[in-house]
């Protein structure tokens, strides 16, 4: 007997009379039901949970009333950072704002110093960012730059993650879909934590209300 045999054999063996259909049934029984597997949110707002949990991983938040009020909050952390400008990503939600006084360019390197961009979703139960590729939103913006400065929506925040996975079945399915939970960093080299290995070191995130400005 193979070592796929002895696994498969032990798992039909813990099904009820053998049967793998079960399994099937009691997955589908906690997706009836779901607040009955999954844990409460960490704050009764979804302003406030993502925040929580994206403060936690290392990410710094700041909420303003709208989308008019994202670039003096980028201008903010730029000064905080010593930075003197940023990557803009071309859509048009954000190109459309008064940057005067940042100097902003199009295209990004790979060395970009700061960058900032759109999420499409944010999800309060992880802290996590959703930013899906297309002709007005580089892939690379979320990898390159040192400083990821991402705006966030309220009225995009999601509860939970599967909250996220019905709103993808729905849509068109993206070239790219990245999930950013906190800066990137890993402890692979002598369990050292090491900051920005795999991609932004520093990750900020702007909520913006619903002031009646057009988002």
């Amino acid at each position: 007997m193979t070592a796929r045999d002895t696994i498969l054999t032990a798992v039909l063996a813990a099904c009820p009379a053998g049967d793998p259909r079960s399994v099937a049934a009691a997955a589908a029984a906690l997706l009836d039901d779901p607040d009955s597997s999954r844990p409460p949110l960490v704050a009764p707002g979804l302003p406030e949970a993502f925040t929580l949990k994206a403060t936690a991983l290392g990410a710094s938040v700041e909420r303003v009333a709208g989308m008019a009020s994202v670039p003096e909050a980028a201008a903010r952390y730029l000064e905080r950072h010593g930075l003197a400008g940023l990557s803009l990503q071309p859509a048009p939600a954000l190109t459309a704002l008064d940057w005067t006084g940042i100097a902003t360019h199009d295209g990004i390197a790979a060395d970009e110093p700061a960058a900032l961009g759109l999420a499409l979703y944010g999800i309060a139960e992880s802290g996590s960012l959703v930013v899906h590729s297309g002709p007005d939103a580089p892939i690379l913006l979320s990898f390159l730059p040192l400083h990821h400065i991402v705006v966030l929506r309220e009225s995009t925040l999601l509860p939970w993650l599967e909250d996220y996975a019905a709103r993808l079945e729905a849509a068109s399915v993206p070239r790219n879909a990245i999930l950013i939970t906190g800066p990137s960093g890993t402890t692979d080299i002598e369990g050292s934590y090491v900051r920005g290995a795999h991609g932004p070191g520093f990750l900020h995130v702007i909520i913006t209300g619903t002031d009646g400005l057009p988002e």
